[in-house]
């Protein structure tokens, strides 16, 4: 059997290093016997991450849809984003789908749970009669996650800090971790206040609650993609509180990306993307906030994988990897045309004929 043989800069840790691949794990030893396929591998990084995405619902309904899903997962493995954490789901994700061998990896969190209180509610949102329990119950039927809301209207009633502290309390107890929902400064300090472990979109963060998410191991996930389009057309329009809201918002995630690393808080790079979401341009947009260019491939790749309980480029790892010819902490564009992407162990993208050798 085949044994493929990759050499390279290994990343972060920036060693010049040999790889095998055997069946879909990594190893480090060289194997005994068979035919090697040697391939110059340039850099080699984790296979990228997007950590916030909701492939395969329809806009209109967020429904789920298997086919569309699917679509979503081929694009993203084939552009190198060999896992996706889906924080919200409108129905279980088939095992068969799961299980697939052509798309990425998943970390789920079940449906979007709220509480009932939160006024102007709409949209895929589950209101369980008992919102611990179900929390509790998500994050076992899942993959250690659930989600949740710290808020949802800007001027409108936040889902209790007491509230929240008694889900994530109970989701702990369980094993568990929880994502939550953040757009206004009172639903945003509930939800660390409360001890959520990722706060999504991340808005009104600040440098308090910056330190007591990193005193945990926390993480924010400022979804730059979902709201830079909308910037331009929301100055248009006319001057009031909501505008103000969601203006202010954006900016504040510069804090929740720079201020943030700064301070030990795990960046993730997600998308929020209903379909295939590129990560590349989320990266783009993490470093424009400020972020170091290392720092912002880490929050797709190696940083993104350890949060969310996956190895890097180790001995034994799951074979999912990309090869670029140029150090992507130089120049991240060059992530966007990946020479060899690897999905546990087999070869989506494969590079041209001066990427072969031996």
């Amino acid at each position: 059997m085949e044994t493929l043989h990759l050499r390279g800069t290994v990343l972060p840790e920036g060693d010049v290093r040999d790889i095998w691949v055997l069946g879909d794990r990594l190893t480090f030893v060289r194997p005994p016997g068979g035919a090697t396929t040697v391939l110059d591998g340039g850099y080699l990084l984790p296979g990228l991450v997007d950590a916030h995405s909701h492939p395969g619902h329809e806009p209109a309904t967020m429904a789920f849809d298997a086919d569309r899903f699917t679509g979503a997962a081929l694009a993203y493995a084939e552009a190198g984003t060999t896992l996706l954490r889906v924080p919200g789901h409108r129905a279980p994700i088939p095992p068969g789908l799961r299980g697939d061998p052509r798309l990425p990896r998943l970390v789920t969190a079940g449906e979007w749970l709220a509480w009932a209180g939160l006024e102007g509610l709409d949209g895929p949102q589950s209101v369980p009669a008992d919102l611990t329990a179900a929390a509790v119950a998500q994050a076992r039927a899942n993959d250690g996650w659930c989600k949740t809301y710290g808020d949802w209207e800007p001027f409108t009633a936040k889902t209790p800090v007491a509230m929240l502290t008694e889900l994530c309390d109970a989701v702990h107890a369980a094993g568990g971790r929880v994502a939550a929902h953040c757009q206004t400064a009172e639903g945003t300090r509930n939800a660390v206040l409360a001890g959520v472990d990722s706060i999504e979109h991340a808005w009104y963060l600040t440098e308090d609650l910056l330190t007591a998410l990193a005193a945990r191991g926390g993480a924010v996930t400022p979804t730059w993609s979902g709201f830079l389009p909308l910037v331009a057309d929301v100055r248009t329009k006319p001057e009031g509180e909501r505008k103000a809201w969601f203006l202010d918002g954006v900016a504040s995630l510069r804090t929740a990306t720079v201020t943030a690393h700064e301070l030990g808080v795990t960046v993730l790079a997600g998308t929020d993307a209903l379909d295939f979401g590129d990560v590349v341009t989320e990266i783009e947009h993490l470093i424009a906030a400020g972020l170091p260019a290392a720092a912002a491939v880490g929050a797709a790749s190696w940083d993104a994988r350890r949060y969310l309980g996956f190895p890097g480029l180790t001995e034994g790892a799951p074979a999912d990897l990309v090869a670029v010819p140029d150090d992507p902490r130089r120049t991240p564009a060059v992530l966007r045309h990946p020479a060899l992407v690897l999905l546990r162990g087999r070869r989506l993208r494969d590079g041209s004929g001066a990427h072969r050798y031996g």
